[in-house]
């Protein structure tokens, strides 16, 4: 069983090794500059467990696929643990149960052990010989991450198979539990010494003072020692001393290491709303000391700080790129990410603003930190460097033109808290559900008596967005956001038309003639050089537009496509300039993994359309697996890869910090963590157990999809007495509604509070 295990796992390494001669490793250099660490290199990235945010921790894939991905001198981090018969294997747990199948081959082996004062229950290695493991397989313990490389059935790795079938150029090994092996009979220091005659360790950390100084003088001076600070509550059981207590006294630790593994919350804490403060005196302690810090517990799919937006990158860059100090090297899940914090993206030339391809569009302003469409999320969308930003147009009850991202006021407002919420009404026209629509409200009313809400598009997840900027900023009019945008360095600005029809039709306003009046009156055409796009998914809009005007046509397909039938191009081209597509059009997923890449792409490139991808977003749920939880991944991809002309993104620092790269367009010399990545790469790689189902293919655009009848003409009435053609129930259906209300509005209402 272990032999078909072990051979099992070879072949899964071979077909890495295959992936790696695919990808092609080049110019894998970091950037020459200066660094504020203490030996003045660039930091190191130590690969906790390998690439444990993808593959199971401490699995051969992780471990080999963490070298692929990131920098060639990643360090390779094992978690020591022993045996029975004292055998070194690398689990990044003391107990079995939740990162392994050890309950399932052994459901009876549970015991109850006192590891460093606490009681523990669970399944321990040290009640197993090396021999008993070789039929349990290594499973992925954090259950937010794919477990379908758990089907794989990966061996437990020891610390010589780690090095004999990965070759890592440097390894750290992290002793946890010295006093815990040395209460069941095993001296970890005399394993460590031996070890270290049979492997070539660059690193040895450990929390236990004791066993630090016990090997100080029986390895190699290549190998650093490093005191692990676990929490401050905790205390050292070697020495009894409380970690509160020796991080105030690093010059004692220099006398037996060189240096600090912190976790990174010692260096800038958080406050109780999850907002960093300031950084503390941690740094500049240690380089007094003398002593090198490295920073633990990274990882893109934690809930870091919402200073960060979700981006991952720039949690690494505030711990390495600081002007006053850098840590020595961090400790991470995903070793891609620090690779190109440190290889592409020190030192940016953060005042620097290009137009050119990709476009970065904002969708609803900066909406990823800030409510939809408000004035502090324009001005932070200009700020974080779009080239584009964006109103999507309303019309309120007395006709005013507004930017909100929707026609139902309940989405992103209070109103479902306020004086109007009993103007509920159905339309079924717009929604077959209860809504509070803009035209039911005056300007006055949504201006003076509404606060926005900040989006929460991942609120299925429990995932939520900038809470101190909840309610932040004001609602903007249409000829304030024309204001606003003149005098700023843009590219352009996009209007988004929907519902068009329905207004003209049911609520007596002539929007498009509104809309292109309110653009002349704001001098564009004269008194600026901007671009005025214009985005619907109705072509009719478009075709009128283009009859009326000169601005830059935008066609979006609201449904995910594959192909476009060569008459659907044609037609699209007779109204529009370009086309915004969903970006799972171009990289379908099935179960979160990236099954192809389809032809769309190149099917409207081709036209001479150009395209822009909808539905970037940080936050990692809203990405495929292969993206690595890191929005600047699936960007490179969609840009390289691809050859998407733009982003529209709730995040536009996000895409500015990636076009601003040292790595951004560097040809041959970008380096192999830079590259897109390989599309369908994870998914040929599960075995067949672990093979999602097969999904339908995608449609294919037709004609049909594409033309529509002619906008109507503008009905007789006018904005005081439209209200749009709404359902008025019976008193026994409208006791029902009031109760769908109620189940419908109460998340609007909590997440509004």
């Amino acid at each position: 069983m272990g032999k078909r295990r072990n051979s099992l796992a070879l072949c899964e390494l071979a077909t890495l090794f295959f992936v790696q001669i695919l990808v092609v490793a080049t110019g894998q250099s970091t950037n020459a500059t200066s660094w504020t660490t203490l030996s003045g290199k660039p930091p190191v990235v130590i690969a906790r467990g390998g690439f444990s945010g993808t593959f199971p921790d401490s699995s051969a894939s992780a471990y080999s696929f963490a070298l692929l991905a990131g920098l060639p001198d990643t360090i390779l981090w094992c978690d020591v643990h022993l045996t029975k018969d004292g055998v070194p294997i690398c689990l990044p747990s003391i107990t079995l149960d939740n990162c392994t199948s050890i309950a399932d081959i052994y459901p009876k082996g549970r015991k109850q052990y006192v590891v460093n004062g606490v009681s523990t229950a669970g399944w321990f290695a040290v009640d197993y010989k090396n021999s008993d493991l070789n039929q349990v397989s290594l499973r992925q313990p954090i259950w937010s991450r794919t477990e379908r490389f758990d089907y794989t059935g990966y061996p437990i790795l020891s610390v010589t198979d780690l090095e004999s079938q990965v070759k890592p150029s440097s390894l750290w090994l992290n002793m946890q539990y010295p006093k815990f092996y040395e209460q069941h009979g095993h001296n970890l220091r005399n394993y460590t010494i031996a070890l270290s005659k049979q492997v070539m360790i660059n690193y040895i950390s450990s929390p236990e003072e004791g066993f630090l100084k016990g090997i100080s003088d029986r390895v190699s001076n290549i190998t650093k020692r490093i005191f692990r600070f676990p929490s401050e509550g905790l205390t050292d059981p070697s020495t009894n001393k409380t970690y509160a207590s020796l991080i105030k006294n690093l010059t004692h630790i220099q006398t037996f290491a060189s240096g600090i593994l912190v976790p990174k919350g010692y260096i800038w804490s958080v406050t109780n709303d999850n907002y960093l403060r300031d950084y503390t005196s941690l740094m500049t302690d240690a380089r007094k000391a003398g002593l090198e810090v490295y920073a633990a517990d990274f990882a893109n799919d934690n809930l870091f700080s919402y200073n960060y937006s979700y981006d991952p990158l720039a949690e690494y860059l505030q711990f390495i790129d600081k002007a006053d100090f850098s840590v020595d090297g961090v400790l991470t899940d995903y070793p891609i990410t620090p690779a190109t914090a440190i290889g592409c993206f020190k030192n940016l030339n953060t005042s620097s603003v290009n137009h050119g391809k990709p476009l970065i569009i904002s969708h609803n302003g900066a909406s990823g930190d800030y409510p939809d469409c408000t004035d502090l999320g324009y001005q932070k969308a200009v700020n974080d460097g779009a080239d584009v930003i964006d109103c999507t147009v309303q019309v309120t009850k007395d006709g005013v033109l507004i930017c909100m991202s929707s026609i139902n006021l309940i989405s992103t407002t209070t109103v479902a808290q306020s004086e109007f919420s009993s103007r509920t009404s159905i339309i079924p026209d717009l929604q077959t559900t209860p809504g509070i629509f803009t035209f039911n409200l005056t300007w006055d009313e949504i201006s003076k008596s509404l606060k926005p809400v900040i989006s929460a598009p991942q609120s299925d997840y429990y995932i939520e967005r900038n809470p101190r900027n909840k309610h932040s900023g004001n609602f903007i009019k249409l000829s304030e956001f024309l204001d606003f945008a003149k005098d700023k360095d843009l590219e352009g600005i996009l209007l988004i038309l929907e519902d068009v029809e329905f207004i003209q039709e049911k609520l007596g306003i002539d929007v498009l003639t509104a809309v292109t009046t309110a653009v002349t009156q704001a001098s564009y055409g004269n008194g600026t050089s901007l671009q005025v796009n214009v985005l619907s998914t109705d072509s009719a809009v478009l075709t009128k537009l283009r009859q009326d005007t000169k601005y830059k046509l935008i066609y979006k397909i609201p449904t995910n496509i594959r192909d476009a039938s060569t008459a659907s191009v044609a037609d699209i081209k007779r109204f529009a300039d370009a086309v915004a597509i969903n970006k799972y059009s171009v990289y379908p997923e099935d179960k979160h993994f990236i099954t192809n890449e389809t032809n769309i792409m190149n099917r409207l490139q081709s036209a001479g359309l150009k395209v822009y991808g909808y539905g970037f977003m940080n936050e990692f749920v809203s990405q495929a697996w292969d993206f690595f939880a890191d929005a600047t991944v699936e960007l490179n991809t969609y840009y390289q890869g691809a050859g998407i002309d733009g982003f529209i993104t709730d995040f536009p620092a996000t895409a500015r910090r990636y076009k601003r790269s040292h790595c951004f367009n560097a040809g041959n010399n970008t380096p192999s963590y830079f590259l897109p990545v390989q599309v369908g790469g994870l998914m040929q790689l599960l075995v067949a157990p672990a093979q999602p189902p097969a999904l339908a293919p995608l449609p294919v655009l037709s004609p049909s999809d594409v033309l529509e009848a002619p906008l109507p003409p503008v009905s007789s009435k006018t904005p005081s007495n439209a209200s749009g053609p709404s359902i008025q129930p019976s008193h026994a259906t409208r006791t029902v509604t009031s109760i769908f209300v109620v189940v419908v509005l109460l998340p609007a209402i909590v997440l509004s509070a």
